[in-house]
Parts: structure tokens; sequence; C-alpha cells
């Protein structure tokens, strides 16, 4: 046999070369996650961990959802489910200049709905986070980066080495409000309000952000009852987890919104990184975040009209970058996507 061809063993199953292994992987987009792992994080990991063509070279975590500890265990543990051992690191443990404020009422104490998941058992990796997106940025050019939390390690490994935002292929961001009311406070997404210096720093990097908003995962792209109904019938331990991890969700959501069902932000952005095509329309924008004033803290303030280069606005947009904000995603694509990588 050549090297590097394929042989058929005594059952007659093909054999694949260690070269052809290696040819598979490479051909696999890269991926690298930053999250701070609560119940719709989880699902998003799931989706990716369980793409055929994705690679996910690290995750990690930051304080936002849960505490950072925290996320890293709901982050291996997941990880764990899926069968695969992926390297987490642990990031940030509070945003740059405030305090941490987490949304436990929202995903309950440990992220998971508190249902006493067992402890995983691998533990992190022992480089910091900011660290390990730097390293990942450098070792594979092109990659795909996701955020799912805060973006405060994001914005360390930026001051760090700001060129590495030249090496990511893409930045798929699920933060912000562009075009409806938040959902911390009426003017701001959790994500972004969490630590808003630090969203600031990652829309002025030059990083390729396309931004995923909250108002992606409301109305029809909720998980109605009759969704949730499909999923459990998948019958899957990953089916069964990504809807038993979410019940206080569920729950929070109708109390914040009047809606039934399951909204998941996190594996809608997922899905934008995963299948561009879901996106219906988007447009590029620059785009700034409010750090100063208190009532609009967090605030993702976007020119739609394109007048940040107007006289009168010069001064204050210095400095904002564009960036593609996903304006409408096609629904039952999204969902067949997360179905798929649930079976």
């Amino acid at each position: 046999m050549e090297g590097g061809e394929s042989s058929r063993g005594d059952s007659g199953d093909l054999v694949c070369s260690a070269a052809e292994i290696r040819r598979g992987k490479a051909m696999q987009r890269k991926f690298l996650i930053d999250t701070d792992t609560a119940s719709d994080d989880a699902v998003a990991l799931i989706m990716a961990l369980r793409s055929s063509d994705v690679e996910v070279v690290g995750i990690t975590t930051v304080a936002g959802n849960v505490e950072v500890r925290q996320s890293s265990r709901n982050a291996l543990y997941t990880a764990e489910l899926c069968g695969v051992s992926v390297p987490v690191f642990t990031g940030a443990e509070k945003p740059l200049r405030r305090e941490h404020q987490s949304a436990d009422w929202f995903h309950g104490k440990d992220g998971l709905g508190d249902h006493g998941y067992p402890a995983p058992r691998r533990e992190p990796e022992k480089l910091a986070g900011w660290e390990a997106i730097v390293q990942l940025a450098e070792a594979h050019p092109g990659l795909v980066l996701v955020t799912l939390g805060p973006l405060t390690n994001v914005a360390l490994a930026l001051l760090q080495k700001p060129e590495i935002a030249a090496n990511v292929g893409r930045c798929v961001v699920m933060g912000g409000a562009p075009c409806c009311e938040g959902n911390v406070t009426p003017a701001a997404e959790y994500n972004i309000w969490c630590d808003p210096e630090a969203a600031r720093i990652v829309a002025r990097s030059g990083l390729p952000v396309e931004m995923v908003g909250w108002h992606l995962c409301r109305g029809d792209a909720v998980l109605n009852l009759s969704d949730i109904e499909q999923v459990l019938k998948l019958g899957t331990p990953v089916a069964k987890f990504a809807m038993e991890c979410n019940s206080r969700a569920q729950e929070a959501y109708f109390v914040q919104t009047g809606e039934h069902g399951i909204s998941l932000p996190d594996p809608v952005a997922m899905t934008v990184g995963l299948e561009p095509g879901v996106v219906t329309s988007s447009s590029e924008h620059c785009w700034d975040v409010e750090c100063e004033s208190e009532l609009t803290r967090g605030m993702t303030a976007v020119d739609c009209l394109n007048v940040a280069g107007d006289e009168r606005n010069r001064e204050v947009w210095k400095g904002a970058k564009k960036g593609k904000i996903v304006w409408t995603i096609d629904n039952a694509r999204w969902k067949r996507a997360l179905m798929e990588r649930l079976r």
C-alpha cells in the first residue's frame, strides 16, 4: 500500500490513514468560542461541538451569566456530554472597570437551571483565557471567533496584542440591541451592558464583527411548546439536556417578556457562525457602545443613516469602525440547524 492511501480491514470497513485524518482535520473550519457558559451557551456549544465540518480549537470562559469558575465547569461538562476533549481556558473574573453582576436570576445559581449536574472529570487549562485567545488566533489565521458573553477576554487579548484582529476571519458577537429594547435595561442587552468598556474596545479594534443582537432570538425564533416537544422526541442525551438546562430560563423569559417558550440567543448566534446563509438581511455600519451614562450604559449605537462622518458627529464618533449588523434570519432554518445537531 502506498503511503497515505486507505486500506480495508478484515471486516471490510474502510480504514483511514493518519495522513487522511490529518487532511480531514485541516479542512475543518476552526472555531474559537468565548462564553459565560449558562443554559443557552451550553446549547450553542453543543451545536459547534457536534458540527462535523468544524474543529473547536478552544473554549475560553468569562464572568457573565455566572462567575467564571462556574462558567468553566459548565463548559467542561457540556464538552464531556458531547464526548469531546476540547481545551477550556478560564478567563476574566470581572469586567474591566466594573463589578461583576451575574444573571443567575435568569439561568439559576449554577447557570444550568440548578438540576444538580455532576462535576466534570477534566480541569481547565492553566493558561488564562485572554492569553489563549492570542495564542489560538496566531496559530489559526482566519479562524471564526464566536463570543457568547461579555467581551472582557477579547478586549484583554486585544490590549495585549492588537494585531490579532487581522488574524480573525469572522467575529460573530452575540450581543447588542441595535433595533429594539434591551433585556437588562430599556437601552441595553446584557452581554454589552455587563462590560461596556470591553465592548467598546472590540467595536473599535478592527475585528470583523457580525453583531447578532437580542432581537433575533425573539418572536418566531423562540422555541415554542411544539418545538420543545419535537426536540424531546429526539430522545438523545444532548436533546434532553438542552431543554432541561433551560427550564429556569424558560420561566424567566415568560416573566420578562410575556412570551411562552425558550429563547436561545447564543444558539442563534452560533447558527450564524456555522451557517452564514441563515442570515436574510444585514448591513454594514459604524457602531459604538455607551460607557458614560448610567441611563444608557451598554447601549449599542448603530449609525444606520451613515451620519457619523458628518461635521456635527465627527468628534464623538472618531475611532468608530464598521461592523455587520444582522437584522433578520431564516427562523425555520435556524431551528433545523438546532435539531440536526441534537439528534
